[in-house]
């Protein structure tokens, strides 16, 4: 009554034992592929972590950055301005992990909560009731003025080139991790699982525990069972050249850490623009929102303090040469996993399983 192990000499398996096989093998089989993704899921993961890293390494650098121009150029508006500065990294950081934001509108929110602070604290130091209505007047009033001339859109343009190949490449790397535990569960067909208790199991109802299968054989089999997974192949190495392709362009003239710190110099143009034509832009104001209460005399602006710069500029040298070295090992190990799909069978059949120093082995039917 036996269903696999049919054999003419004499038998000890039984009709239980070939299904106790049959559940041995697709264990084995999935123990054996997550052992052989584990090095490559294990990099892929690590660099995750790693890239995460240093891009928040970066994002805290050129914030802190960003504050001191506000601490030092701009002390009236500093406090008032240190959210907005928060939220605009924190939309940067959410769109480069994959969050569905566009740069645009983090930077346009950015400049609509900038523009009430630099009007009522720059242009007009002496409005002293700064209302909630009067405040969201401004912050509409600037998509319609355009106070800060072609500063604002030159920062989505530069920031957009930049922050895409990084949000693309964190994007990628969460889908090898998807792609690499697909082929972990992938099912058995009832004949893979048949042919492969055929090729380990079988002989051990012939008395035969010590016998392996012959090379040939096992990679037929492995190649049957694996023909699903092989499949991959094409598409793992358009990914590998996809992933290579990203980190060139992070590396090239869209450089991450280059726009990141480029945001301070943008603010500041952006306000020197706005202040140059502050009574252009008083005269437009009032007659959308009204004239705000005045302060005779301009507030006294604090003492302007400068900011330690030195221990930052160090950090982001460290931070970018760590994320320029995490590139560069990240994509030289995955470009030798290249051929990871094409090579399953062949690494699946190495070592233990199969008889390669002995002239005898079993190929599936009898000893040879």
């Amino acid at each position: 009554d036996l269903q696999i192990c049919q054999h003419r000499a004499p038998t000890c398996c039984t009709k239980k034992m070939e299904e106790s096989y049959q559940a041995a093998v697709r264990r084995e089989r999935t123990q054996s592929i997550q052992a052989l993704n584990f090095e490559l899921k294990y990099m892929i993961v690590g660099h995750i972590t790693a890239f995460q890293e240093a891009f928040e390494s970066l994002l805290r650098f050129a914030e802190n950055r960003t504050s001191s121009l506000f601490e030092t150029a701009y002390r009236p508006m500093a406090k008032e301005a240190t959210e907005p500065v928060k939220e605009l990294f924190t939309d940067i950081s959410l769109y480069i992990l994959g969050a569905e934001t566009t740069v645009e509108s983090a930077v346009l929110r950015f400049f609509d909560s900038l523009f009430p602070l630099v009007y009522s604290r720059l242009i007009n130091p002496g409005i002293t009731d700064l209302s909630e209505d009067y405040t969201e007047c401004l912050r509409l009033t600037r998509q319609d003025i355009n106070p800060f001339g072609r500063y604002s859109k030159n920062m989505v343009t530069e920031l957009s080139k930049s922050l895409w190949a990084s949000r693309m490449l964190s994007q990628a790397l969460s889908l090898g991790i998807e792609v690499i535990n697909t082929t972990e569960h992938a099912a058995l067909t009832k004949e893979c699982s048949k042919a492969l208790v055929k090729m380990q199991y079988c002989p051990h109802c012939q008395g035969l525990t010590l016998i392996r299968p012959c090379v040939g054989y096992c990679l037929n089999v492995m190649r049957g069972c694996l023909a699903s997974v092989s499949e991959l192949d094409a598409q793992w190495r358009e990914y590998i050249s996809t992933l290579e392709y990203l980190t060139n362009e992070m590396a090239a003239s869209h450089d991450l850490e280059i726009a990141l710190t480029g945001i301070r110099n943008s603010i500041n143009e952006a306000i020197l623009h706005a202040q140059l034509n502050g009574p252009q832009l008083s005269t437009t104001v009032d007659k959308v929102c009204g004239q705000p209460k005045q302060q005779e005399g301009n507030l006294s602006s604090d003492n302007i303090v400068p900011v330690k710069e030195a221990t930052e500029i160090q950090t982001f040298v460290m931070a970018h040469a760590s994320l320029n070295n995490k590139r560069r090992e990240f994509i030289n190990y995955m470009k030798r996993s290249r051929t990871f799909y094409a090579s399953i069978a062949e690494r699946l059949c190495d070592g233990d399983l199969v008889m390669r120093d002995s002239s005898t082995c079993w190929n599936g039917e009898d000893v040879v």
